[in-house]
């Protein structure tokens, strides 16, 4: 595995809030974890015949975050459950990038135990990301929207 596949996927965890990661493919393994301010790492390769010497793990260090302008504030996911746009396929968004919100504006729904949950804004400002996927699962705490307060 090369050391940029690795970096991409630090920052595939990173974009993704993602607190660990492991894959194994054609007997080479790999792991990591990121802790509150760093990633951990573990590659394994396969086990080589006793002539042969083992490969030591190649450190990854993290690009260091760059901090969030201070006006921008996260929405973020009450509960664990599956995220929408709209109300259905075919409904419009509840909200799009640029539009204004208020705190009891409708974000989006997720859905948990069959039940769809109205997501609120609790804050005012302007939608400028929508950060989590339509239809897909979320976790508790993870982002799903960026807004610029006012």
């Amino acid at each position: 595995m090369e050391l940029e596949q690795i970096k991409a996927i630090v920052a595939m965890m990173k974009d993704n809030d993602l607190s660990e990661f492991s894959m194994e493919q054609d007997g080479l393994k790999i792991r990591l974890k990121r802790g509150p301010e760093e990633f951990q790492q573990t590659v394994t390769t396969p086990t080589p015949a006793p002539a042969q010497p083992v490969a030591a793990p190649v450190p990854v260090q993290a690009p260091a975050p760059a901090a969030p302008p201070a006006d921008i504030n996260h929405i973020t996911s009450p509960m664990v459950g599956t995220f929408y746009l709209s109300p259905s396929p075919d409904a419009p968004p509840y909200v799009e990038v640029g539009q204004e919100v208020d705190p009891e504006t409708v974000v989006c729904i997720i859905e948990a135990m069959k039940v769809m949950n109205e997501i609120k804004a609790e804050v005012k400002g302007v939608i400028t990301e929508v950060v989590a996927e339509n239809a897909k699962p979320v976790e508790f705490g993870q982002k799903l929207f960026a807004v610029r307060v006012k």
